[in-house]
């Protein structure tokens, strides 16, 4: 089991992904606003955890474990704040209340509000 901050880490790095080529420690460090030393320690982590590939130029790949978990959490965040503005919760709002809740829901009622918003959209 990944650990919440892990997960975060994760999804930084697929977003970071979706806009560049390569993505670094010292790119996540920005984009969390994080020590690059902060950084280094959980990415070896993930690394141990089976989640990451990092080669020798400090270039940062998935495994299929860490894409999986990564867009699982990815997905979960997505869906959870179009849900909150669908409601009538600001977009900053609902996209801070959705990080939150993306960690700790189940899978069981994260599939059933996601199939209840589809339906509803």
């Amino acid at each position: 089991m990944i650990y919440e901050s892990g997960e975060m880490y994760l999804e930084t790095i697929l977003i970071l992904s979706q806009s560049q080529n390569e993505v670094h420690a010292v790119d996540i460090a920005g984009a969390m606003n994080i020590s690059k030393a902060s950084v280094s320690r959980a990415l070896g982590r993930l690394k141990s955890e089976g989640c990451l590939i990092i080669d020798a130029a400090g270039r940062i790949a998935f495994t299929e474990r860490g894409r999986n978990i990564a867009e699982k959490i990815y997905e979960r965040h997505e869906i959870l704040s179009k849900m909150l503005e669908s409601l009538g919760v600001p977009a900053e709002i609902a996209a801070a209340d959705a990080c939150k809740i993306e960690h700790d829901i189940s899978d069981e009622t994260f599939e059933l509000i996601k199939e209840h918003y589809l339906k509803n959209k």
